[in-house]
């Protein structure tokens, strides 16, 4: 976004369009000859449609959604999952100022960092807009800020940038923009405590080899890994797991047990199927977090439960009954049904099982397949 196109958006006569045609169709708002500046009205109509769940905070009081700042931004619902709170906070990669406006709530005052002029002048505008007092958006690059600064802060987060300039994805720290790794001398200087968002394909276990005692979070939201959390503040090293909205686990690094194998497939005996959530999944605490309730073989499996299993972070299905996998038995009984299917730790992808069994999508039958030392098993679900 230019800072001609924001000075447009902040006209009353724009902002006045947006709010009459918030419900059409962005392309035909962008056609329509009537509306004043109409390119403008109709890319803030799209994004704001696409925030009403994402981002409601923001939709509800009409704030101003520049393109590449919206996708990129963390969802409302786990800005509120982070768990930090105190006097004050530095956040260090502002962005759209989702994060910030989170913590604001939680933290007396809230500094944020944006090194890009306009985007900040976005987020002060968005905060107004959304009556929101206590943070200050500072114009500056987090290693210009963090080299100059004076101050001390209860925590400072940072979000980095996991884009290289030539537009790569990137997962390392040591890759991403602030490099965290490379500025620590100087952010322990003004801070004790430091929280870390990484990507949901960063490697957990280089939380604690980057920065020992931390606590580690997973995030997951409607069935989708969001992030991995650090917190590096010198507490005990914990590795945690939540799903927003539906549970969290949490075990002190030392109590983690890689648990003996279960001694058979007890196939006749399982009532219930647990499905991990998941960030259990991302965390590899699948089989240390079920192995009091239920049969697990890997981290990526399905957990064989022979009682209702209870407060389980993940979903719970009642078995039918447990047979061999047999693509010829398959196609006998349910070629044309519509069939629901889960799999997890399975050898064929699920084309090839629709394909060679003739079972379409569906919800008719529902299915769970899975591999387990060495066999392949058709779970039947009620």
């Amino acid at each position: 976004m230019s800072g001609e196109e924001l000075d447009i958006l902040r006209l009353q006569e724009v902002r006045q369009a947006i709010e009459e045609n918030i419900e059409r169709d962005p392309l035909r708002v962008a056609l329509d000859s009537r509306i004043p500046h109409a390119r403008e009205v109709a890319t803030q109509v799209k994004y704001l449609q696409r925030a009403r769940q994402k981002l409601r905070r923001m939709y509800e009081a009409r704030c101003i959604l520049p393109q590449r700042a919206f996708e990129q931004a963390s969802s409302e619902q786990t800005a509120a999952a982070k768990r930090l709170s105190g006097g004050r906070l530095l956040d260090l990669t502002c962005g759209l100022g989702i994060d910030s406006t989170a913590m604001a709530e939680r933290f007396e005052s809230v500094v944020a960092i944006e090194r890009d002029e306009v985007l900040a002048e976005v987020v002060r505008e968005n905060l107004r807009r959304q009556g929101i007092d206590n943070v200050e958006v500072v114009t500056a690059s987090a290693e210009e800020y963090v080299a100059a600064c004076k101050e001390q802060f209860d925590w400072i987060y940072v979000d980095p940038d996991r884009r290289t300039d030539q537009g790569r994805r990137v997962v390392r720290l040591e890759d991403c923009s602030p490099n965290v790794v490379e500025l620590w001398p100087a952010l322990k200087r003004i801070s004790s405590r430091v929280a870390i968002k990484n990507s949901p394909l960063f490697d957990v276990e280089e939380a604690f080899r980057l920065f020992g005692h931390c606590g580690v979070e997973v995030l997951s939201l409607a069935g989708e890994c969001k992030e991995v959390m650090i917190y590096a503040d010198g507490r005990e090293p914990a590795l945690a797991a939540e799903a927003v909205g539906k549970g969290r686990v949490e075990f002190k690094r030392t109590e983690i047990v890689n648990w003996p194998m279960p001694e058979e497939f007890a196939a006749a005996e399982y009532s219930h199927l647990i499905i991990p959530d998941v960030a259990l999944q991302k965390a590899r605490l699948v089989r240390h977090a079920l192995h009091d309730v239920a049969d697990v073989w890997s981290e990526n499996s399905f957990g064989f439960a022979r009682t209702e299993p209870r407060d389980v972070l993940g979903r719970v299905e009642e078995i039918a009954r447990i047979e061999p996998f047999d693509m010829k038995a398959l196609k006998r009984e349910l070629k044309g049904v519509g069939t629901d299917i889960t799999m997890r730790d399975f050898p064929h992808p699920l084309d090839e099982v629709r394909r060679r069994t003739g079972m379409r999508s569906g919800n008719e039958v529902r299915l769970a397949l899975t591999k387990v030392e060495g066999r392949c098993y058709t779970i039947y679900l009620k």
